[in-house]
């Protein structure tokens, strides 16, 4: 009896114990409180994604219910929808209020004549989609950039449902590639007018601890292939090792894609720099920024001294969110050679934030 009794109160003890990491991971995650987490964890039969994305969920649909409730449509901003419901044809569905930039900026933006543009654009961004406050406001802030910059590939991470279903909705310009259903996780967004889908794969890491993957998607630019990646890779200093396993799984698929397609990454890798020296990069492959000459301007794109969403008490400075590129080496095909890079979203909005606490990254390339 005394042995069945001993066995008992080990596994009460051995269950207690994965209770209270898993409600430590969710307030890591969410940055609630152990309470929260013990509610939404219970309710979930304890399994972590489906906690977190009923948490998402719940928290996000009450953000954009303000967005679209009827007292808001008869306020002052009740333009937007008149504005919508004008919107040309195969343009972006955005507010006439944009937080970010006016109609008559994005024009002397865009480009003249975009469909032959010979030039490939593309944003990276970590739209910090675990961050609800003025979720709304930083949401429309996003499209609005997209209006100004007009990139033909948008690669995001730490999107959630609600926020995705939101771009779905407003960017009906684009084609969206979720990375994920569950929790928080990556996409992609392609112009429908110049960048057509072929196929999309989520490549698993086997040791993730954070539900991190790699969305690949295969895509046809002016008539030509290429292989688009994005992800998120394993945050916080303690996790190098896992991040280096994951940039060593995406330089292994860039590496071994045919020679007749461009390959193009961009994420928020999280990577230190001695990590990227421990694990290198293959013959064919570069860093973007070190390939532009390494501009100080562009250098840190999570950087707590010049963005104050995360209001933290210390200044850390960091170049996380990185872009490579693998051109393709056959002759009489496109090949891909960077020609600009700045970094996005360094303008508060009205609400007194920035559209994220990463700083998303904006690249050009020349297709010769």
């Amino acid at each position: 009896m005394s042995s069945a009794s001993g066995s008992e109160q080990k596994s009460v003890s051995d269950m207690e114990e994965t209770r209270t990491r898993l409600c430590d991971e969710f307030v890591s995650i969410t940055g609630t409180d152990n309470d929260v987490a013990q509610s939404y964890l219970a309710k979930s039969e304890w399994q972590m994604e489906r906690a977190l994305n009923s948490f998402f969920e719940a928290d996000m649909e009450k953000v954009f219910e303000v967005e679209d409730s009827p007292e808001r449509e008869t306020g002052p901003k009740a333009k937007r929808k008149k504005s919508e419901k004008n919107a040309p044809g195969g343009c972006i569905d955005l507010t006439e209020d944009s937080p970010t930039c006016s109609n008559k900026q994005a024009e002397t933006k865009r480009k003249p004549s975009e469909e032959d543009d010979p030039k490939l654009s593309v944003i990276s961004w970590n739209v910090d989609g675990l961050d609800t406050d003025n979720m709304a406001e930083r949401a429309r802030g996003l499209c609005s950039y997209l209006v100004l910059y007009t990139p033909d590939v948008v690669l995001l991470q730490e999107l959630i449902p609600p926020y995705i279903q939101y771009l779905k909705k407003r960017a009906v310009s684009y084609t969206v590639i979720e990375g994920g259903e569950d929790g928080y996780f990556t996409g992609m967004m392609l112009k429908k007018s110049r960048v057509k889908l072929l196929e999309s794969e989520i490549v698993t890491y086997p040791t993730t601890q954070m539900m991190r993957n790699l969305l690949v998607a295969k895509v046809s630019f002016k008539g030509q292939e290429l292989c688009l990646m994005t992800s998120h890779f394993e945050s916080c200093k303690g996790h190098g090792e896992e991040r280096m396993k994951q940039l060593r799984l995406v330089m292994q698929r860039m590496k071994e894609a045919p020679d007749n397609i461009n390959v193009l990454f961009g994420g928020d890798t999280n990577l230190r720099d001695t990590e990227v020296a421990k694990v290198g990069l293959p013959s064919g492959v570069c860093d973007i920024w070190e390939r532009l000459g390494k501009q100080e301007h562009c250098r840190y794109t999570w950087d707590t001294k010049a963005n104050t969403n995360k209001r933290v008490p210390y200044i850390s400075r960091c170049r996380f969110d990185r872009v490579y590129l693998r051109p393709a080496t056959r002759e009489g095909v496109l090949h891909l050679a960077p020609d600009h890079m700045a970094l996005v979203g360094l303008e508060k909005l009205d609400c007194g934030r920035y559209t994220s606490d990463h700083w998303g990254i904006y690249c050009s390339f020349s297709a010769e």
